[in-house]
């Protein structure tokens, strides 16, 4: 059963979400291993932190790692990595050994390979299969979660831990996690704001099984049960007037 949380808006999810997180990495004896996704909600999630989580303790613990990322050098206003570090990590004065990137500016494939294996080398694995202690996904208004979109949801049951997939609309290259690394995650959690992914939102909570094969992020379905929906009030519209 997915674990949901609605908010009014974005800084109570930002707050609510926190206190989770925190908890987790709390709970962890050794390093926390997370992986991060790009977007206007992780950004307003890393401004929260660095104003409220500066001085915690933590930060010694978790190592960052990547969901997916633009094939765009890493000083880009696009780049996923730069909008963390930006946003979060230079604030934080995270130690860049607990740091991960995807490499944006290498050919696509090459860093699908090369961050697959990286992935194999650093993390704990299980059914060896890197095994993440919390991934944090968004979610497109097409459904899409990491980079695999609908025009390409087979990318999702691919065998290797990294794919290359590609925009619908702009054809611009994005190395993803796989389906196969999410659901193996400790715990995963979707962090959804805005109006426009309430039908999304309802169609996968209310009938997944219907839906399966249209949004990427109905394939969400991590072995451990620990699916989690942070949502504002505007996403969660639907379900909240069933």
């Amino acid at each position: 059963m997915d674990k949901q949380q609605i908010f009014t808006d974005i800084h109570g999810l930002c707050e609510g979400f926190t206190k989770f997180f925190v908890q987790l990495a709390d709970n962890k004896s050794g390093t926390f291993y997370m992986a991060i996704s790009g977007g206007t909600t992780p950004i307003a999630l890393f401004n929260y932190w660095a104003d409220n989580l500066k001085e915690s303790h933590i930060w010694q613990k978790v190592h960052f790692f990547w969901v997916d990322e633009r094939c765009v050098p890493p000083d880009s206003n696009e780049s996923n990595f730069y909008n963390a570090k930006k946003h979060l990590l230079d604030k934080l004065k995270i130690n860049p050994d607990q740091v991960y990137r995807m490499k944006g500016e290498e050919s696509p494939q090459k860093e699908a390979g090369n961050y697959a294996s990286l992935l194999q080398e650093k993390l704990p694995l299980k059914n060896n299969t890197p095994h993440f202690d919390l991934i944090i996904l968004g979610m497109g208004n097409d459904g899409h979660t990491a980079s695999i979109f609908p025009h390409q949801i087979k990318l999702w049951d691919e065998n290797s831990n990294c794919v290359v997939g590609e925009h619908p609309e702009t054809g611009q290259k994005r190395v993803s996690l796989t389906g196969k690394v999410i659901n193996n995650a400790k715990h995963v959690a979707f962090l959804l704001t805005g109006t426009n992914k309430k039908n999304i939102v309802a169609g996968i909570l209310d009938e997944r099984e219907y839906v399966k094969d249209k949004y990427p992020a109905a394939l969400v379905n991590p072995v451990s049960g620990n699916l989690f929906w942070f949502m504002d009030s505007e996403a969660a519209h639907l379900i909240m007037h069933e």
